[in-house]
């Protein structure tokens, strides 16, 4: 540079350049050279380099991250959608299934279609969560109560040849998360890590309190504060930097074919950032790997688990319900399934159109059915709009992921009640018989 700044007499800025330590290891280097003129004459040259070797790592994890958070939303939006089509696929199996006798030959092609449409939900499922469009129920929790309570069913999963080792840490602070969510994410990292020692080892599982302070010089970002971590430790067989490099993207597995959907660590992924928290996969080939989670420490108590109530056998009313959905075919199925219970059912297409119905029935609504996302106003804008009129009229809301509240504010609104597509007719019928009853 300093050559070639005598030679033109101009400046030059590279932005990357290899260089070499007598190591003869390789680093990138940022480097800028300006001539000293003095009169018109050139006197010299400024030259300046620069280490970019950490840089460059932090460019490619917001590539990565931008990456990541692209193919979630196509993955989301594509789960949304497709969950409203399962939910008519599953529910009208349903139906046909309730209408015919036993000894029907069609029983068995019907069960089919509802058995491969209820694995078509699964994935959906774990679609949505590596896009964090689940919808959360988060609380204060106890992260080694979560992982204490799944000891049993994780070395059940295991196998007798892998020897499981739980290390928690007695004075853990709490965190906010959903805790359903978090036993998908320990459960998975399990089974993970179990594919990766088909011939036994161990797995360790870790809980601590860690601080990240301003002035830390990790590599990772992570923004300073108190976490709580939860590592997940295995001696299988590694992972070289390419594979690591693509590890949480949907649908890229190291598996053979028909043994993973390649969705499992996305969904980690997924399930960890839309709790607040920050995941990272430290490996080597033939060293095992170490996945860590880090989740925010919180100061307030953890809350009590509660048991939900589930009826025993379908419960019917003649309560009358409006129902606000958008899709056709599912506000037909919903419609012809609460009328198969006994109740009186008012239909709108989209909110606008059930703020007529609502102002021209001259009898009470006791409920209102809305899907969450809809055109010209959504679910709770409806909701909204109804109160002042029918203080009484009790919501629950529907959708495959409630946009507002989880993509915008990561939760539904406190104590909403929800119903997540696709939904069986069963669940449906129970929780609209569980709001309505509820004080």
């Amino acid at each position: 540079p300093i050559i070639r700044a005598f030679r033109t007499g101009q400046g030059r800025r590279v932005d990357h350049e290899v260089f070499w330590r007598r190591d003869g290891t390789a680093f990138p280097v940022e480097y800028s050279s300006y001539p000293i003129r003095e009169k018109d004459v050139l006197r010299g040259a400024v030259v300046t380099f620069t280490e970019i070797s950490e840089r460059k790592v932090l460019e490619e994890q917001v590539r990565q991250s931008q990456k990541m958070d692209a193919v979630g939303k196509l993955a989301g939006g594509i789960a949304h959608d497709f969950n409203n089509l399962l939910l008519v696929i599953n529910g009208y199996s349903q139906l046909l299934l309730s209408r015919l006798e036993p000894r029907n030959p069609l029983r068995e092609n019907i069960e089919q279609i509802k058995r491969a449409g209820e694995r078509a939900a699964q994935l959906t499922q774990q679609l949505l969560a590596f896009s964090r469009r689940q919808v959360l129920r988060p609380r204060v929790l106890d992260l080694n109560t979560v992982v204490g309570s799944m000891s049993a069913m994780l070395q059940r999963v295991l196998g007798e040849h892998i020897d499981l080792a739980i290390a928690l840490n007695p004075d853990l602070g709490n965190v906010k998360g959903d805790p359903g969510q978090l036993e998908q994410v320990v459960l998975n990292l399990t089974v993970n890590a179990r594919d990766a020692m088909p011939q036994g080892g161990r797995l360790t599982i870790e809980t601590l309190n860690v601080t990240v302070e301003e002035s830390s010089h990790r590599v990772q970002t992570i923004p300073p504060g108190p976490y709580v971590m939860l590592s997940v430790s295995d001696t299988g067989c590694g992972m070289n930097a390419e594979t690591q490099a693509h590890i949480f993207e949907p649908f890229f597995t190291t598996k053979g074919v028909g043994q993973g959907t390649g969705l499992g660590l996305s969904m980690v992924y997924g399930i960890v950032k839309q709790n607040g928290g920050h995941i990272f996969v430290y490996s080597e080939l033939g060293h095992g790997a170490t996945f860590k989670m880090y989740l925010p420490r919180v100061e307030e108590a953890s809350e009590a688990t509660r048991t939900p109530h589930l009826p025993v056998a379908l419960p019917h009313g003649t309560e009358t319900i409006l129902l606000v959905e958008d899709e056709p075919q599912v506000r037909d199925l919903v419609r012809v399934t609460l009328e198969q219970h006994g109740y009186a059912v008012l239909e709108a297409r989209h909110g606008v159109e059930a703020l007529v119905i609502a102002a021209q029935h001259p009898g009470p609504i006791h409920l209102l059915v809305t899907d969450v996302v809809m055109p010209q106003m959504s679910g709770p804008q409806v909701a909204k709009q109804l109160a002042p009129g029918r203080p009484d009229t009790k919501v629950l809301y529907m959708s495959g992921y409630a946009e507002n509240a989880v993509v915008h504010h990561g939760v539904l609104d406190h104590g909403a009640a929800f119903l997540h597509k696709p939904f069986s007719l069963e669940v449906l019928a129970s929780k609209v018989r569980e709001v309505l009853d509820a004080s």
